[in-house]
């Protein structure tokens, strides 16, 4: 108990009631620093969480999740408190339980709608690692130094608290509930109410699902499970390595380290690529072709990118690289091995029947050769350093 505190909150366009809930929180826990994350606000929200003595980081519109994982960056070792930007009501209480996550349970009903988002949360944390959870929603919550450790960075958008509990129960740490005599703004029984929840929802079930930290440290939801619409085959198989890969980059560490998943990649989309096509080459043009897209599946729709080009040279559909690719730029979602070689698999089949002889060949040797760089050097930055190249790369991608 001796441990520093640090209390996180999210806030965005709350400038009415930030300064408050700042204030609060400051004289009930004095010794605390108070760490706002200002989500993108459109008013005055960060300069009133500072007049009232809170550290802000400003933020571009991450959402909740990726909000809140930035204050933790800016916190120091201890333990933390995190509470939303318009509680009211005395959080003490949750500091003096020896649970690793001690999560506030309101005493009295908050809310009008009707109940769905809070459901799913309960099934998804049962499902997903056996605890019974009765506020899974909740945003008033006490983490120990290890359940720190363990569930950050969060879980994007709405979804963070559910995730949280699921990756601090599987983990093994004490997870407890504790009714509170608390009160928060409820949203109602309109549109923007309903609206919400439905984002909610959304973000509720896709946190809950595969996820993986990219280049900048963000959690990210892999949505490139949905290749599987085009090619099953190869998409599981990314998939398998999304879910279970270690540290192995490149052919050789795999190669070294043994039986891998990277090693199953290796082995499993040629022999597929040989049944589909019939032939040493179309195997050649399969295996290469996903692991060139995954070699570029490095930095936010630069994979989605090469995708899209190369499917309008041999006709190959375009409909999911479209949709997917604002959220890709947009670090609101990550395309993963599944996608990568899901998609990359599509593109050597498809040009298997697009070309033949000599231009067959001719583009297994550029493929080849693309993948005998990345085994030599960075790939992503010698597309970063080439004129031209560099430029469509950073295309549509947020500073």
């Amino acid at each position: 108990m001796d441990e520093a505190l640090t209390i996180l909150v999210a806030a965005r366009d709350e400038e009415a009631s930030i300064a408050r809930t700042v204030a609060a929180l400051r004289a009930a826990f004095p010794d605390a620093e108070v760490i706002v994350a200002d989500d993108g606000s459109r008013d005055a929200t960060a300069d009133c969480a500072e007049m009232a003595g809170a550290m802000v980081v400003r933020l571009s519109r991450l959402g909740k999740g990726q909000a809140l994982s930035a204050a933790e960056r800016a916190a120091p070792p201890g333990r933390l408190l995190l509470c939303d930007a318009d509680l009211d009501g005395e959080l003490g209480p949750l500091l003096d339980r020896e649970a690793d996550l001690a999560i506030a349970a309101f005493e009295e009903r908050q809310g009008g709608g009707f109940g769905l988002a809070k459901e799913l949360g309960r099934v998804l944390v049962r499902i997903r690692s056996g605890f019974e959870a009765d506020e899974p929603l909740s945003g008033q919550r006490a983490l120990s130094m290890r359940a720190r450790a363990r569930v950050f960075p969060l879980a994007p958008g709405f979804g963070c608290e559910v995730r949280m509990t699921i990756d601090a129960a599987r983990s093994g740490l004490r997870v407890e509930e504790v009714r509170l005599p608390l009160r928060h703004r409820a949203t109602g029984r309109d549109v923007a109410g309903f609206l919400h929840r439905g984002r909610q929802l959304l973000e509720t079930l896709v946190a809950a699902g595969p996820l993986a930290v990219n280049y900048r440290g963000r959690r990210l939801p892999l949505v490139g499970w949905t290749a599987a619409l085009y090619d099953p085959v190869v998409t599981a198989i990314g998939l398998a390595d999304d879910l279970s890969h270690g540290s192995e980059r490149g052919f050789r560490e795999h190669l070294r380290a043994g039986w891998t998943t990277g090693v199953l990649k290796l082995l499993a989309i040629p022999a597929y690529g040989f049944l589909r096509t019939r032939s040493v080459s179309g195997a050649l043009l399969v295996g290469l072709s996903a692991n060139a897209l995954n070699q570029l599946d490095t930095r936010p729709g630069r994979a989605l990118k090469a995708y899209l080009a190369a499917a309008l040279a041999v006709d190959a559909p375009v409909g999911l690289a479209v949709l997917l690719l604002p959220y890709d730029l947009r670090e609101m979602a990550m395309l993963g091995d599944a996608g990568s070689n899901g998609l990359g698999a599509l593109l050597g089949l498809k040009s298997v029947s697009r070309l033949a002889g000599r231009g067959r060949w001719v583009t297994i040797g550029a493929l080849a050769g693309l993948t005998l760089l990345g085994e030599r050097t960075s790939l992503g930055g010698f597309i970063e350093r080439t004129p031209g190249l560099g430029h469509l790369d950073r295309l549509g991608r947020p500073a």
